[in-house]
């Protein structure tokens, strides 16, 4: 979910701008929009999870992300937009982390192994999810293609239950 989340801002947003008529220049500010909130979210995720717990920081998240990009797709306009990928950047900044080291402290495998699985699956979703979003907005539309990042934000609601949530440790 955080890779297709991640590839959606990287690789979709300056198109979707497109499609809402923006330039050339404001187009890329999708994609500085959601670097700039994942950014954030990255250098201020151990405060927040220290606090709150990651179980919860990624629930939280999921919903945010999937709040952002719904309202952007519902209310197709440049700054709805951009407030969606900025909202999606923040909601997964901690997803990808959260999943490594989660991985990584798997009970009953040996150091690195759960790490070295996560890693491989998120290199499979950088290279899937351009071609599941780029499929449906083939068949259908990009607004269409992208409600992907919707159901990835409320996967990771659903499939957060299996993280630790231990706050202030």
């Amino acid at each position: 979910c955080g890779a297709l989340v991640e590839d959606a801002g990287a690789s979709w947003g300056a198109l979707y701008l497109t499609g809402l008529h923006a330039d050339a220049a404001t187009a890329g500010l999708a994609v500085v929009a959601f670097q700039t909130a994942m950014t954030i979210g990255r250098l201020s995720g151990d405060r927040v999870v220290d606090r709150f717990g990651q179980r919860t920081v990624t629930r939280v998240g999921g919903l945010l992300a999937a709040a952002g990009m719904g309202a952007a797709l519902a209310v197709p306009s440049v700054p709805s937009a951009l407030a969606g990928f900025v909202l999606a950047g923040l909601g997964t900044a901690t997803l990808v982390p959260a999943a490594m080291h989660s991985a990584d402290e798997l009970p009953g495998l040996p150091s690195g192994t759960g790490l070295t699985v996560v890693s491989w699956l998120l290199r499979g979703g950088f290279l899937l999810s351009p071609l599941l979003v780029g499929f449906v907005a083939d068949l259908v539309s990009l607004r269409a293609g992208l409600l992907s990042v919707v159901l990835a934000g409320l996967l990771t609601f659903v499939l957060a239950r299996v993280l630790v949530n231990d706050p202030g440790r």
